[in-house]
């Protein structure tokens, strides 16, 4: 037993850590948003919550500059006010806006969000681990190998969730009438809006995929559910 005593204490310091750092992020976000009340998006929402036989779909505004989406482990969909402010300013459709949503949507109902918690504390508690093997091999450095090679774990399980979540929402899209269009023009705005121009990391490095591979993969996944209705069964 005391021999896995540090292992033990590896395990609940990541638990803790993980805890903590949902609940900083979670107040985070209840001190700076309040519901979205956007008129002109009543309309947009309102087509996405009959397709899932909702009464509604609550959004909450984050008021930060930047251009994002998120949504929380407790199931919560954010959008910032960056987001906003380039709809308004006609950089963004009303739909492409949605699309994000959609998106946010996908990671709530797949359980995304929820996952990203645990694996969050499963991938600390191996970082440390690994850490302090490594750290036996080669001092100094070990640690801090460790912790790159658990990322690039956390980033390869990210991306999948990224494309998944892609998935959702174009099936989402497209049962409401809007077709996945406005997810894929959306993506192809992103890099600019959020000013992630120019050399980018190699693709194992992101949390996530190119943007040519998303597109890719939804149109993958229209094509085959196209031809499910072309050939008379459901897609």
């Amino acid at each position: 037993m005391l021999k896995l005593l540090p292992f033990l204490l590896m395990i609940a310091a990541a638990v803790i850590h993980a805890r903590l750092a949902a609940r900083r992020t979670a107040r985070e976000l209840d001190e700076r948003s309040a519901e979205l009340l956007e008129p002109s998006l009543r309309p947009a929402l309102a087509r996405l919550a009959a397709a899932l036989d909702l009464g509604a779909i609550r959004v909450h505004l984050y008021d930060v500059p930047m251009v994002n989406a998120l949504a929380l482990h407790d199931g919560r969909i954010f959008v910032t006010r960056g987001f906003l402010d380039r709809y308004r300013a006609g950089q963004v459709t009303a739909e492409e806006l949605t699309a994000a949503i959609a998106h946010e949507i996908g990671h709530v109902a797949l359980g995304h969000t929820r996952r990203r918690l645990i694996d969050f504390t499963g991938q600390n508690a191996a970082a440390m681990g690994l850490g302090m093997v490594l750290g036996r091999i080669i001092p100094g450095l070990g640690p801090l190998l460790a912790q790159w090679l658990m990322g690039l774990v956390a980033a390869g399980l990210s991306r999948k969730a990224e494309y998944e979540a892609d998935e959702y929402a174009a099936a989402l899209l497209m049962k409401a009438g809007y077709g996945a269009g406005p997810l894929k023009s959306l993506l192809r705005k992103l890099g600019a809006l959020s000013g992630l121009r120019g050399a980018q990391p190699p693709a194992w490095l992101l949390t996530h995929p190119k943007t040519e591979a998303r597109i890719a993969a939804i149109e993958a996944h229209e094509a085959r559910w196209l031809g499910s209705v072309s050939g008379g069964s459901a897609p």
